[in-house]
């Protein structure tokens, strides 16, 4: 049979299991060659890990705040680029500005702050435990004599 006699719906045919096959293939090497995140942070080096670590909670916070800035610029009729108070590096007035969204020093001492806080009130609460099971030895020793 010539080319010209088939039938078009065997080009079209052809033209979709053909594509299939490509886009399934594609997907079957995604999903296999593509690290997780886990495994990816697992092939990290220690220096870089623990770097990734200690950050994690600042890049939250920064990321909390990006989106605070996005919900105040969707209420706001201006356009764009001119909403909110991120700076753009190409405009003169946004050169020179730090790019980052929450202080770095202030954030890592509010950090340190509550960790102190926390051990603190973890040790008052071990004490007034303390206290109390003391308290009630000395009841039961006098009431055992």
């Amino acid at each position: 049979m010539s080319a010209a006699r088939r039938p078009a719906w065997r080009a079209w045919a052809r033209v979709y299991v053909t594509g299939a096959c490509i886009i399934g293939t594609g997907v079957l090497l995604f999903k296999y060659t593509v690290p997780t995140d886990e495994e990816l942070i697992s092939r990290f080096s220690p220096e870089i890990r623990a770097d990734y670590e200690r950050n994690k909670k600042l890049r939250q916070q920064e990321q909390q705040e990006l989106m605070k800035i996005v919900k105040e610029t969707y209420k706001s009729n201006d356009p764009i680029w001119k909403a909110g108070p991120i700076k753009s590096p190409f405009e003169k007035d946004g050169r020179g500005v730090d790019p980052h969204l929450v202080d770095k020093t202030s954030f890592f001492k509010n950090e340190e702050d509550n960790k102190r806080k926390a051990e603190i009130e973890k040790a008052n609460a071990e004490l007034e435990e303390t206290e109390t099971l003391l308290k009630s030895s000395k009841k039961s020793w006098w009431k055992f004599w």
